[in-house]
């Protein structure tokens, strides 16, 4: 039978505030969300939206709680194929009838177990080097093609508007080439310009010609076309528009779709780069699963770092106020 989740996630309690931290309640069923409390935070389904993402919300750029900023999906890619998985799209074989795979948190990465999502961990707060920082394990449900892996999360409080993200392969999964992490909803922050180090890439510059409702081919960008910090490699992106909340939108675009709040600077961020890396993004015309085309035209939609798998490699994003 399958489950009615916006039925059950309507009697979850809501994460509370605690110091630095928004975190899960303790008592079940309980909403899966953490954070800081004044600044980015991420949760999981069934808060509403799809499967098999996690979702990024940024109250401080003065959005309704419930407004989501972008998704990062989960997508492995097994030694010898050049498929990869998809954690938004597959169908759930421990949700029969949903599309996407289920989503769950664990204060530890000891215990792979499925959970209840509504029952959700508190996360582990600790200290490092007088910084407190917030930890919470994401397991994820075991790929089709036999990945099977976990995502760590961690906020450090003096890095409010920032996540960092990790991708591990458990001992049961297939052998991995590429683990990608992978962020999947530029449009409707309508973001058209990639900062690289020596310049700026606008969708318009890369994709002149492209309409309809598919994505674009993958644009790549290698290492050393990105802006370093010392050893980190950093690239960003943003819109073009000076008020985005003041376009027109075609009657048939869902409300969703709509910009509201302030502009920000999404960006990601990796401490120590495979020197394989490659930046991928490709854009669409069209907002997702319709027709309705995006004010202004091709927006990025899909940002992704591809480098060769390394358990627990990671990236920082951040959405910093442009305004």
């Amino acid at each position: 039978m399958r489950t009615d989740w916006a039925e059950r996630f309507a009697a979850a309690t809501p994460a509370s505030i605690e110091g630095t931290w928004l975190r899960p309640v303790a008592d079940a069923p309980a909403e899966p969300r953490w954070g800081h409390a004044d600044g980015l935070q991420i949760g999981i389904h069934p808060i509403p939206g799809p499967r098999g993402l996690l979702r990024i919300f940024t109250h401080y750029l003065d959005h309704p709680r419930e407004r989501l900023v972008n998704f990062v999906a989960v997508e492995p890619i097994p030694v010898g194929n050049t498929e990869r998985g998809y954690s938004e799209l597959e169908p759930s074989s421990l949700d029969p009838g949903d599309n996407g795979k289920r989503f769950w948190s664990m204060d530890t990465p000891d215990d792979l177990a499925p959970r209840d999502p509504l029952a959700p961990a508190q996360g582990v707060v600790d200290d490092v080097d007088g910084v407190e920082r917030l930890t919470v394990w994401i397991g994820v449900e075991r790929f089709d093609n036999g990945a099977d892996v976990r995502v760590r999360v961690r906020f450090r409080a003096d890095r409010p508007h920032e996540v960092e993200v990790a991708g591990f392969a458990n001992d049961g999964s297939v052998a991995l080439s590429h683990l990608v992490l992978t962020a999947t909803m530029g449009n409707w922050a309508r973001l058209r310009r990639l900062h690289l180090a020596d310049r700026v890439v606008e969708t318009a510059e890369l994709w002149p010609d492209h309409s309809g409702t598919g994505f674009t081919e993958h644009s790549r960008f290698p290492l050393a076309d990105l802006t370093r910090d010392g050893d980190a490699a950093v690239v960003s992106a943003t819109g073009d528009e000076d008020d985005p909340g003041a376009v027109t939108y075609s009657d048939d675009t869902a409300k969703h779709w709509h910009f509201l709040g302030r502009r920000g600077t999404q960006a990601w961020r990796v401490d120590d780069p495979h020197p394989d890396l490659e930046v991928l993004v490709n854009a669409r015309w069209s907002y997702w699963a319709s027709a309705s085309p995006i004010p202004g035209g091709p927006a990025y939609e899909n940002f992704e770092i591809l480098e060769p798998f390394r358990q627990g490699a990671s990236f920082r994003f951040s959405i910093e106020p442009l305004d």
